[in-house]
């Protein structure tokens, strides 16, 4: 019996889960033919033919298993893009107007809070990923065209561009705004993907908030670093354009020279004693401490932003957990704002009646007041 001939077919995308790999180690590589369902199915599928050939025909080879893991969560198997985004392109697609010379290459001005903000507005509106659609605002609604947006880029990059617009920079730099970038430049159209790093989740820096544009549309979501898969391969950048905007420092309280004569007491307090001093500073208000929006000790929302790293973002997270809101710190409050913060002031606020909008996590001056009053 003449043994049957078994073309070895690769993979129209290498895959690197554990199956896939050992096959490629394994068997030599030819030039593409057709197609089956897993590139790890096809070589055991071969081998296992020509093992049962060799023992006899009356001999059945042993089945060989490939696994293989879903790169992301919550897409199943086989609706992963096969490419993760389109090419460099303008605003609006192929149709659009192209950028002018001068302002090719240009890095807009932007805040790390409008990056996330612009972020946050795909998420919240849930755009789908498409590799070939472009979003109301012109931007393509994949993940280079994500970060595009998010940057205010003047065109749609790709993962092929859009280090040239960042600076390197270590893990232990990252802040809200930066994005971690894999690249495959062997095979562009195989894994490469990018993210928007939002913030650690806790002190230990394994996992991250990450905003993406993924299948099946614009998500936020606590991240494993680097990423899901390829881990190893993503590099953190910082866009060249970030304004760098640190918490303003309270203005000091000028002090007050008193007058020669001391004013004399009224025999009738004012109206506005009667009635009680609404200005009395509210506890854990330092001395002399400004008020602002009419809250005394409030120090401004931007205290209170990712990237944020004050003291009072501290005070604030002793006084959730002494009103019972700090499940979410693993290991106390700190400077730095993180989710953990974020989540604990969410939490108040939902218990104040507040939904939507007004519990977003973030303490303006109402939440501010009533946290500690």
């Amino acid at each position: 019996m003449e043994t049957p001939v078994f073309e070895e077919i690769d993979p129209a995308s290498d895959c690197d889960c554990p199956g896939c790999a050992h096959w490629r180690r394994l068997l030599p590589r030819s030039a593409p033919h057709r197609r089956f369902a897993h590139p790890a199915a096809r070589r055991a599928l071969a081998l296992a033919a020509m093992t049962s050939a060799a023992l006899g025909a009356g001999q059945v080879a042993p089945a060989v298993a490939a696994v293989h893991a879903p790169l992301r969560p919550g897409v199943p198997a086989g609706d992963e893009p096969g490419t993760p985004q389109g090419g460099t392109a303008p605003l609006h697609g192929p149709a659009g107007t192209p950028v002018k010379p001068s302002d090719a290459g240009k890095t807009p001005e932007i805040t790390r809070e409008e990056i996330i903000r612009r972020a946050q507005k795909w998420v919240d509106a849930k755009v789908p990923y498409s590799m070939t659609s472009y979003w109301s605002d012109g931007y393509r609604q994949d993940c280079s065209g994500f970060v595009s947006m998010a940057w205010s880029l003047p065109q749609n990059e790709w993962t092929g561009s859009l280090h040239t617009f960042g600076t390197r920079i270590a893990k232990a730099e990252l802040q809200p705004g930066d994005m971690l970038l894999f690249h495959n430049p062997d095979n562009p159209q195989n894994g490469s993907h990018v993210v928007l790093f939002g913030g650690w989740t806790d002190h230990t820096r394994t996992s991250y908030i990450a905003y993406e544009s993924t299948s099946p549309h614009a998500r936020r979501a606590v991240t494993p670093y680097a990423y899901w898969s390829n881990s190893a391969r993503y590099v953190p950048y910082r866009y060249k354009g970030v304004v760098e905007t640190p918490p303003a420092t309270p203005p000091e309280t000028p002090p007050v020279t008193p007058p020669e004569t001391p004013p004399q007491t009224p025999a009738v307090p004012p109206a506005d004693a009667q009635q009680g001093d609404k200005r009395a500073p509210a506890p854990h208000a330092g001395p002399g401490q400004p008020a602002s929006h009419g809250v005394p000790g409030y120090p401004g929302r931007a205290m209170f932003r990712p990237g944020a790293n004050n003291p009072y973002i501290t005070q604030l997270g002793r006084q959730l957990v002494k009103k019972g809101f700090g499940r979410h710190y693993p290991n106390g409050p700190g400077p730095r704002w993180g989710e953990a913060d974020r989540r604990g002031v969410e939490a108040f606020q939902r218990t104040q009646g507040w939904r939507g909008g007004a519990a977003d996590g973030f303490p303006g001056p109402e939440t501010w007041r009533r946290l500690f009053s």
